[in-house]
């Protein structure tokens, strides 16, 4: 699933729409190159969430390298999780089309709750694994369990105010969720 995210990420890179579709007469390199300047909202956004998902995978491979079994509750939690990596390309479209706009603050709102969400759902993951001792593999090293739990303490409420910072600006928002995946 998250390797469709990163895929579906991938095709929303579009080449710049020209008239016509035709090339335009007189256009120089230098002209392309101011028009691909401007599409930087595009980019910013598209790596952001790339990062963004591909951590999500990184740490939901982690977390199911320690599980020997799964239940129900377990599969739903990490059905929400699944969910949150097929949306992540969707708000990305939107912060990327919306940045510049009036729309752009409900844009990165939306944008902030999708990885909000995501942080809850590998909470919630998290929780149902290790309150339900036949699901965490025996030999699971400590130290991974409390790194892991250490690793989620902080995300619900660092993505909670990059989501409401969208009401200050939208480079709050964006800027906190560079960071995120950066850190």
């Amino acid at each position: 699933m998250f390797a469709i995210a990163v895929t579906l990420l991938a095709l929303d890179l579009k080449v710049l729409s020209l008239p016509n579709g035709m090339a335009v007469p007189g256009l120089t390199s230098t002209g392309l190159g101011a028009a691909l300047a401007r599409q930087w909202p595009s980019y910013m956004a598209s790596i952001t969430s790339f990062f963004s998902v591909l951590i999500m995978w990184v740490n939901h491979h982690a977390i199911f390298r320690i599980v020997c079994r799964v239940n129900v509750r377990l599969l739903l939690a990490n059905g929400l999780l699944l969910m949150v990596a097929t949306i992540a390309p969707f708000s990305t479209n939107l912060v990327a089309e919306y940045f510049r706009t009036p729309g752009g603050r409900l844009a990165c709102l939306i944008y902030g709750g999708t990885f909000l969400l995501g942080s809850i759902a590998f909470n919630l993951t998290w929780y149902v694994i290790t309150h339900d001792p036949g699901l965490l593999r025996h030999d699971a090293p400590e130290s991974m369990i409390i790194k892991i739990m250490r690793s989620y303490r902080n995300g619900v409420p660092i993505y909670l105010v990059a989501m409401l910072g969208a009401f200050i600006s939208v480079y709050v928002t964006m800027g906190i969720c560079t960071a995120l995946w950066i850190y």
